[in-house]
């Protein structure tokens, strides 16, 4: 029999529930403590665990080495057989490693998964959650998930935190309550706690931030977080819905879903994926019961490909979109279209969560050197929403004869 060391708190992995959430400040022991209790479920049961986290590009990006070392720190690699992409044990127990954001309709296909261990879910959107949960389906079937809070709109922060679901033992798990917290990094709790208070309530007591440092559109979401524009936007089916588009081959293709009505513009919906030829997208948007109007491409529309030998934009045509190219700008004239426009754009806050919360996160990067914000914003799986959202705004100032009317301001309103 294994006998293994947890803090009080975690004594609730080895309760039943479907939902198992631990979250918080670093040092808790979140997942040290959970790398120990599946092991241990894993000798007890034969189990098929996956381990997943939003973004996987290789094996070292997942918790495969930490179930690796606690295998060996615990003595139990008689039991368990570490192998390059797996971990099996003499029982059949298995430990599978994936990354969510680009193999989720593979995930689909996973079966049998009695333990589910989502790592670092702070960053996990609706769209993953949506297919995971509904996958794991097996009789008595757990999801844990441990994470850092950062933003309390994050999607994982809402849906098990904020509004938990029924069968669910959700803790904040911080520092505190690990009695192995080590020495040194409580010298560098109290030197943050002195030098900035509000980076030591984040980091180490597991609050939340109102925006991520460096937010491009940071006062642009507090404004219309206070207006209560992120809300439910209803389709007028006696408006065209224009689509707004970024294309990515590896990277995501992310599309707007928008509507003019009088001065204001409603983003009623949102779609990203990434590997999938044009046919994909186009079927994405036949999918949705929405009258069409204008499709708005960025500039490689006129010779990106996405697996054909034909540019994006003449297979939408020959599919019958009607298509604009946004003009091609600066990128901080993009960025400052986009501010001009936002005060004026209504979200539908469930069927654009993942764009809304590329929006949010989309930031500036950092110089490696100076450590200083550069002028450049960073290129990650949020700056694609945040590209076609971008195109958007500049497409709202081109106007033209697409449908999409430019509105005027006069010293006594709008006229549309």
């Amino acid at each position: 029999m294994t006998v293994i060391s947890l803090p009080d708190s975690m004594q609730m992995l080895f309760e039943p529930s479907r939902y198992k959430v631990l979250y918080g400040g670093r040092g808790g022991g979140k997942s040290h403590s959970m790398a120990k209790a599946l092991l241990v479920q894993g000798m007890e049961k034969r189990h098929r665990v996956l381990c997943a986290r939003e973004f996987q590009a290789s094996i070292s990006d997942s918790v495969h080495k930490l179930l690796s070392d606690q295998i060996h720190e615990l003595g139990l690699s008689s039991f368990y057989e570490v192998q390059r992409s797996v971990i099996t044990g003499r029982n059949g127990t298995e430990f599978l490693f994936a990354g969510l954001r680009h193999n989720i309709a593979s995930i689909k296909s996973v079966e049998g998964c009695t333990r589910v261990w989502v790592e670092e879910a702070q960053t996990v959107s609706k769209a993953s959650w949506d297919v995971l949960i509904p996958t794991i389906r097996a009789e008595g079937s757990e999801i844990w998930i441990s994470f850092n809070p950062e933003l309390d709109t994050d999607e994982t922060y809402v849906r098990f935190v904020r509004d938990p679901p029924p069968d669910a033992i959700v803790e904040k798990v911080n520092w505190s309550e690990n009695p192995w917290f080590p020495a040194v990094l409580r010298q560098e709790l109290e030197t943050l706690r002195e030098r900035d208070h509000d980076a030591y309530l984040w980091i180490w007591e597991g609050h939340t931030k109102q925006v991520l440092d460096g937010a491009i559109f940071a006062g642009e979401i507090r404004a219309a977080t206070a207006d209560k524009r992120f809300t439910r936007v209803p389709y007028d089916a006696a408006k065209p819905v224009q689509t707004f588009w970024d294309l990515g081959r590896a990277d995501m293709t992310s599309i707007w879903f928008a509507q003019q009505i009088g001065f204001e513009f409603r983003l009623i919906d949102f779609y990203q994926s990434r590997g999938f030829a044009l046919d994909h997208y186009l079927k994405a948007l036949q999918d949705r019961p929405y009258v069409y109007g204008t499709c708005w491409l960025p500039h490689d529309a006129k010779h990106e490909l996405l697996a054909s030998p034909r540019t994006i934009e003449q297979q939408m045509k020959d599919a019958g979109r009607t298509v604009q190219v946004v003009p091609r700008l600066l990128k901080v004239d993009q960025i400052n279209a986009a501010r001009t426009v936002f005060g004026r754009c209504w979200f539908d806050a469930d069927k654009c969560a993942d764009g809304i919360n590329a929006l949010r996160r989309y930031r500036y990067g950092v110089n490696e050197e100076t450590g200083q914000y550069t002028k450049q914003p960073l290129h990650d799986d949020s700056s694609h929403a945040a590209d076609a959202f971008m195109a958007f705004a500049v497409a709202m100032e081109e106007g033209g004869d697409s449908g999409w009317a430019k509105p005027l301001k006069t010293d006594v309103g709008w006229i549309v």
